[in-house]
């Protein structure tokens, strides 16, 4: 089933230490979304994507789509002041729709494989997530004492993409409107609705590039994909 996208791309440099928009940044010669937009245009279920940038950046991205011959880009919007306003502003581009995701502009290692299940899942349930189990022991704290040791068996660490049914995404981000609510990722705006979200089991890989560290994980997925 086809599907459009939604990428924030106004992420700032400074969990980075960059001094620009960290998606810019060189990954293996080219810039890291580049290597996200490219999953998307390679992937014929995909109808086209809409990038939310800064408003000063538009001209930049705009050259970036150009050079690197992103025909499926169809529009460039201004982002808001949090990111959910932002994703707010793609989704009312969305033309023609039934599923929308949205997806991380930091996050250049995501398959088709998930995609296609988010969406086959969206589809059907009106909401879908892909998530990895927690691997980590987690502790809840507070003033520096551990209060207690969380169960982690049923802990799942939330990425993008996020798959729904476009009303009911615009039901859901026009409600938070009306309640002042901002949440932690478009699927607390379904869930505050009372509609439930299914899991996808996503892929360790799919990671957010946000620090430093990251680039040089995101070197070593890329060699590990290269040698498979």
């Amino acid at each position: 089933m086809n599907y459009q996208v939604i990428i924030p791309a106004a992420g700032r440099g400074t969990r980075m230490k960059a001094d620009k928009n960290k998606l810019l940044l060189l990954l293996q010669g080219r810039p890291v979304i580049i290597h996200t937009l490219e999953v998307f245009e390679e992937d014929p279920n995909c109808d086209g994507m809409i990038l939310v940038v800064h408003r000063e950046e538009v001209a930049t991205f705009s050259n970036l789509v150009r050079d690197y011959n992103l025909s499926k880009v169809r529009k460039i919007v201004h982002g808001g002041s949090e990111r959910q306003q932002s994703v707010y502003n793609g989704l009312k581009e969305i033309d023609e729709a039934e599923v929308v995701l949205v997806h991380d502009g930091a996050r250049p290692f995501i398959t088709a494989s998930i995609i296609g299940q988010l969406v086959e899942k969206a589809k059907d349930g009106g909401a879908a997530i892909a998530a990895v189990p927690v691997k980590d022991t987690i502790k809840r704290v507070e003033g520096g004492t551990v209060i207690e040791t969380v169960e982690r068996s049923s802990l799942w660490s939330v990425q993008t993409p996020q798959a729904f049914r476009v009303p009911l995404i615009l039901q859901a981000h026009e409600q938070a409107q009306k309640d002042d609510y901002v949440g932690t990722d478009e699927a607390s705006l379904v869930e505050k609705i009372h509609v439930r979200v299914q899991i996808v089991e996503g892929d360790y890989d799919n990671i957010k590039l946000t620090t430093p560290e990251d680039l040089v994980f995101a070197e070593a997925i890329i060699q590990k994909r290269k040698s498979l």
